[in-house]
Parts: C-alpha cells; structure tokens; sequence
C-alpha cells in the first residue's frame, strides 16, 4: 500500500480533490502525518474520510520496535517497516541539539569489510516517506512537534544503507524533512554520506540543496582501499577526489571525508603522508573515527594514542582533521554497527 509520508502538500492536495474532498482538509492530514501521528489516530477528520485514506494508504508506515539507551546519553532505534522488515537509527544529543542517524535502506549491497549494515546484502529501497518517517517519529516520541518546535534539528544519512544508491528517495526526503510547513530541518543541517558513486554526488552538485557531502575514504590509495570496498573497483580515488571538488565549486560547502582507523591496515605514517596530498588545494575536513569493530570482522581498532599520532601527521602536513568522539559503542550503535539485529 502507499504511505502518505510520500507525499508533499500540493500532492495530498490533489489527492483529496480526487477523492472529492475539501481542499482544506489536505493541510489537516499534511499537519497530522508531520506530528507522526497515525490515520486511525487524526482527530479532525470524519470517519468517512479516514475509511477512504485507509482503503488507500498504511495506516503508519514504520513505529519504534525498540530502544536501547547508551551510557553517553545515545539513543538506537530500531524501527518496524509496515512489511515487517527493521531498520536501525541512532539519536545522539548535543548542546547544540538533538541529532538523528537515519537509514536509507534495508541493508546495503556496498560490501564495505568493515560495516554491520552490509552483511546480509540489500533487502530493498526505503521510499522518501519511510526515510522521513524515521524523524517524525523519534520527534514526537521526544515531545517535538513541526517547525521551530521540533526536538530532531540535524539529520545525518548514515545509518543503514548507501544513501546516493537511493538517490531519487533521498533528494526526495531531503525536500520532504525540509519543507516549511513540516519540520522545517535547513539542508545545511543534513549530511549525507557515501562511499562514492561518482555520478551521483554531480548530481547532487546540481540539486541546489546545501546538504553536507561526507565521502567515506577510509584508504588514501586504489590498491589498499579496493581490499576493504569493493566500490573501488568501479569508482578510484581520483576521480572521488574530482567530484568532491565539483562540488564544492557548485555548492561552497567544504567536503568532508571519513576515515576509520583500521589498524595495521591504514594508520602507516605512509598512508598519513598520502592521505594529506589527496585533500591539498580546496577546503576540506578529515573525520577520523577509530574503527567500531564488528563481530563478524577480523578488522580491529586503533588506540587512542595510535589515532591522536596519526592526526599530528595530518595537521604537520596542514590538514583540518579531527577524531570523531566514539558514541552509543555499548549499544552497537556506533559508526557502522547498524544492522538488522532484532531478526539476524
């Protein structure tokens, strides 16, 4: 069945003219959907008419199955697709606000060596409404409602799956969660991270949004990263490093690129020299996070004191580079431990 979820205001307007209804009655439903409410649940309709929206759509495309609560304050979800299938999310809580970690699809087919959400390969696509209904519900599971009263402030698309191999859906959500009249989130506060499928990241050069572009690096050449994504073999460095200038001369957004810390694989003062040339000449940020091992991995992890050497190189070399804090690890929550773990 359709979601409603998948729809912007002007399409639910021409939905309820078709169905012989008031014009007005498109904003009530548009207003109830954003608040996360189900369509047995709106109060401010007729019986009547949610009978003909329920003949038509899901009642709620997706509910919190379970949340885990981590000692750092993180919060991971897991969510019941109307299909039954889970996906994970994960809500971390700054000072500055409440950021939330979605998934863009029931597991991903990238076959990165060192991600949980890639172990059982690609089940299916998340709609832009189901993409969305993962913020609407943790807003009003926090007490949010829309606009400048919404508790979710910032988006990161990094949960399961490859967010640009859903790309129609994702640019979709990106207009949904960002427009006025629904939570209202800028663009500016959405990153969306990839692997690097070169041809969509100039396409999303040339959407007009603003969202943050994260590349998942995680080698500083073709030979050490096609031994742990696969995506290398299709895509080098090089021409990665071409589109992120793209699109930064497109949007003005400086580029960001993530590099997990495997260790004995890519944390060499050789790898640390390569990595600074690759970023040289336009302004870009080095997110190094020490590797989150997964149990099916025999990929292990950095110290602390193995990651801060391997930043000192990158700032001697004049790099913008930070350690990203390690969150929710208790809860297998962290940076590439989503999966689906309630049924696997």
């Amino acid at each position: 069945m359709k979601i409603l979820q998948d729809y912007t205001l002007d399409e639910i307007q021409q939905m309820i003219l078709s169905l012989n209804e008031q014009k007005f009655r498109a904003k009530q439903i548009y207003d109830n959907i954003n608040l996360g409410k189900s369509i047995s649940s709106f109060s401010n309709i007729s019986k009547e008419l949610k009978e003909k929206l329920l003949a038509e759509f899901e009642d709620i495309p997706l509910k919190i199955y379970t949340e885990q609560h981590s000692h750092d304050g993180t919060i991971k979800f897991a969510y019941e697709l109307s299909d039954k299938n889970i996906i994970e999310g994960v809500l971390m809580q700054y000072k500055y606000g409440n950021t939330l970690c979605v998934s863009t699809q029931v597991g991903c087919r990238m076959g990165c060596k060192f991600c949980a959400s890639t172990l059982h390969g690609l089940t299916r696509n998340l709609t832009a409404g189901e993409i969305l209904s993962q913020v609407l519900a943790v807003n009003a599971r926090l007490g949010g409602k829309t606009g400048k009263h919404r508790k979710v402030t910032n988006v990161v698309l990094m949960g399961m799956g490859e967010p640009l191999d859903n790309y129609d859906n994702v640019v979709k959500f990106i207009r949904l969660v960002s427009a006025p009249e629904s939570l209202n989130i800028s663009p500016r506060n959405i990153s969306i991270s990839t692997c690097g499928l070169v041809p969509n990241i100039y396409k999303l050069a040339e959407e007009g949004l603003q969202v943050i572009l994260t590349i998942s690096l995680h080698a500083p050449n073709d030979t050490l990263r096609k031994t742990i994504m696969p995506i290398a073999n299709s895509y080098s460095i090089s021409e990665i490093i071409k589109a992120a200038r793209y699109y930064f001369e497109k949007t003005g957004r400086r580029v960001v690129f993530e590099y997990a810390l495997i260790d004995g694989v890519n944390n060499t003062k050789e790898c640390a020299a390569e990595l600074a040339n690759l970023v040289k000449g336009f302004p870009t940020h080095i997110n190094l996070i020490p590797l989150n091992e997964v149990t099916e991995r025999d990929l292990k992890t950095v110290t602390h004191k193995q990651a801060e050497n391997f930043k000192a190189m990158l700032e001697q070399r004049g790099v913008s580079v930070t350690i990203r804090r390690t969150m929710a690890d208790d809860i297998d929550g962290a940076c590439g431990q989503l999966r689906n773990s309630i049924i696997n």
